[in-house]
């Protein structure tokens, strides 16, 4: 007995785009080393007042690492260098990473660029960015007859 199932478009264009990418990985993964240029990890929390960004950089030297905020777009770029190896030791595993990282960003609203501070401990590169007074939420004051009612701009919901 013969079944007839219903064709799907993307199913077929889900196969073909997981077929692509099993292509490229395999070609990324044979052809060339272990990228020298790496992802770079952040955690981004956002307060009324400040965006806080954290980033792991174990065994970094503060130093080395160059930070850039221009027209609102945050950059943090830095190399880590490869020790040499030693010729007569053989590794079995060799997992850290060497070379050049790079991660750029933008945030939502306007930061007070002058107002930024850094700071790296254990490892730990910590930026506080801090928001610019216009992007700060106001409250507004509404008037209903003798009635004064104050609303926060975040909490008046608008309809799409």
């Amino acid at each position: 007995m013969n079944a007839i199932s219903r064709w799907d478009p993307f199913r077929e264009m889900l196969t073909m785009r997981n077929a692509m990418d099993r292509l490229f990985q395999s070609a990324a993964s044979e052809n060339w080393p272990e990228t020298s240029i790496w992802s770079l990890a952040l955690d981004v929390v956002e307060d009324e007042d400040n965006y806080v960004v954290k980033a792991s950089l174990p065994g970094l030297n503060p130093d080395d690492l160059d930070i850039t905020f221009n027209n609102d777009v945050l950059t943090i770029k830095a190399e880590i260098k490869e020790e040499k190896e030693v010729e007569e030791k053989r590794y079995h595993l060799r997992e850290r990473r060497f070379g050049t990282f790079m991660r750029s960003l933008t945030l939502p609203t306007h930061i007070n660029g002058d107002a930024i501070s850094a700071a790296f401990d254990s490892g730990v590169l910590t930026l506080t960015l801090p928001k610019a007074e216009e992007a700060k939420p106001k409250r507004i004051a509404v008037t209903s007859g003798a009635r004064v009612i104050e609303a926060k701009t975040s909490d008046i919901k608008t309809k799409n």
